[in-house]
């Protein structure tokens, strides 16, 4: 039952957040149980939380703004232009 009212108290409190934000929080929780579960310790998941929550941000970022894709230059930098 408790874990019930925690699952709703996140839930709830992720509507008042934007886009970007819903997808980084996404994001870092996939990356977190994957990267705990692939090394199977906490230095893996909290690795794992940062990167997913990194990726989760630059896709929501991008998707606020339709007809907007998000491209990496041959230096490794990320920018955001038509598509």
């Amino acid at each position: 039952m408790t874990k019930f009212f925690l699952i709703a108290l996140v839930v709830t409190s992720l509507t008042a957040c934007t886009t970007t934000e819903k997808t980084a929080v996404v994001g870092a929780a996939s990356g977190a149980i994957l990267g705990g579960l692939v090394s199977g310790d906490a230095r893996g998941a909290a690795i794992g939380a940062i990167a997913g929550g990194a990726t989760g941000a630059l896709v929501g970022a991008v998707s606020d703004r339709p007809g907007e894709c998000l491209y990496r230059d041959p230096y490794g930098r990320q920018y955001v232009g038509r598509c």
